[in-house]
C-alpha cells in the first residue's frame, strides 16, 4: 500500500509516517520512481509505535523495544528492553514529582496573591465608609 492509503488507515499523517521512517521505526519498500510501498503489517506497527509515544517513550527507545513487541502490543523481555523501560519510567518518575513541586508552588503563590487581594479589598471598602 502506499503511504496515503496507510496514514487513512492509521489516522496518521504523511507527514508523521515520513518521520517514522527518519527515525528508523518504519522501514518501507522504495518502488522505481520512488512511492514509499508499505506491508499490511505495517499498518500494526503504526498502532504499536503511536502507543508507545502515548506511553512517553522517545522515539530512540521505541526503535529498541518495537522489534520486540507483539501483535497484541505486548513487549517481550528482549536485551536491554526492560533495562530502557525502566529507565524511562525512572525519567517520568522524577519530571512528574518535578512538576508537583511547581505546581504547589503555583499553588502557594496564587493563594498567596488571593490573600493580598483580598486584605486590600477590605482596606479600600474599610477607609471609603464615611465617619459616623
Amino acid at each position: 500500500m502506499l503511504i496515503g492509503e496507510l496514514a487513512e488507515r492509521t489516522g496518521t499523517s504523511e507527514r508523521l509516517l515520513r518521520h517514522y521512517e527518519r527515525a528508523g521505526l518504519l522501514r518501507p519498500e522504495r518502488l522505481p520512481n520512488g512511492y514509499r510501498t508499505y506491508a499490511d503489517s505495517d499498518a500494526a506497527t503504526v498502532r504499536r509505535i503511536r502507543a508507545l509515544l502515548a506511553a512517553g517513550l522517545p522515539t530512540r527507545v521505541i526503535r529498541q523495544v518495537l522489534p520486540c513487541t507483539t501483535g497484541a502490543a505486548a513487549v517481550l523481555p528482549c536485551p536491554g528492553v526492560l533495562d530502557a523501560l525502566r529507565h524511562q519510567l525512572r525519567e517520568l518518575e522524577q519530571r512528574s514529582a518535578e512538576l508537583a513541586a511547581a505546581r504547589e508552588v503555583l499553588r502557594e503563590t496564587i493563594a498567596g496573591a488571593e490573600s493580598r487581594d483580598a486584605d486590600a479589598d477590605q482596606r479600600r471598602t474599610v477607609s471609603q465608609q464615611p465617619d459616623i
